[in-house]
């Protein structure tokens, strides 16, 4: 299910390592490093304008992430963050629940010197209204990966991306199949509020296509006018 049972994960961004500690041995999933918040980093590394010219590039737009905001959901030991932070999304606020927020904050510090700036934490419920405006929504990107596990928790996550997402922003979701029941749900519940594109295989980065990982993106469906 992990990624690896090590102690550490290394992950390169660009030019930069990026060094994750993780306790396998923790009663809580989100002090594990999980395949699809590398997925995604590696994904959007691939298609980076410093790596892929414009013109070849199908994601130029989508994964600009000049001037944007992007808000990180059960973001664990943080990696997705450090990732796309690196590859220009520099207003982030990375979030989980109270348990996992000493492996996340010991993380982000962990990699100060190669990010160059300690990223903004804050603890984050999905079901707490106050929480999510705190925040201070709208949010260009949202950002999940590996957070679909309990059926009593989708609802909730749902909610929270539509509530935290600009009407023109997107969902960018690194998945895996965890629990049949959540999955289920999750994927009725979904197609109500977004369009769901799926990034095809071929598309994610060689070296992290893992067969059972992949990334989608959501964006909100346009509510249909009164006549």
């Amino acid at each position: 299910m992990k990624f690896t049972d090590s102690p550490v994960i290394e992950l390169s961004v660009i030019d930069t390592r990026l060094s994750i500690q993780q306790d396998n041995g923790s009663m809580h999933v989100g002090t594990s490093v999980w395949p699809c918040s590398l997925v995604l980093v590696k994904f959007a590394e691939r298609w980076h304008p410093l790596k892929c010219a414009a013109g070849d590039n199908p994601y130029a737009d989508l994964l600009n992430f000049t001037n944007k905001r992007g808000v990180e959901l059960g973001a664990g030991c943080g990696v997705a963050s450090m990732g796309l932070y690196l590859l220009g999304l520099h207003d982030i606020v990375v979030t989980d629940i109270a348990p996992v927020m000493p492996a996340l904050k010991h993380n982000l510090k962990r990699n100060k010197p190669a990010l160059k700036k300690a990223l903004k934490t804050t603890q984050l419920y999905w079901g707490n209204e106050e929480q999510l405006k705190s925040l201070k929504p709208p949010f260009d990107f949202v950002i999940a990966t590996d957070v679909v596990y309990l059926e009593e928790t989708v609802a909730p996550l749902i909610k929270a991306m539509e509530v935290l997402m600009a009407d023109d922003g997107v969902v960018l979701l690194g998945y895996q199949l965890r629990s049949p029941e959540a999955h289920k749900l999750f994927w009725e519940m979904c197609v109500d509020v977004f369009e769901v594109e799926k990034i095809p295989h071929e598309h994610l980065h060689p070296e992290y296509a893992y067969e059972e990982a992949d990334v989608y993106v959501f964006r909100k469906k346009k509510k249909e006018q009164n006549s």
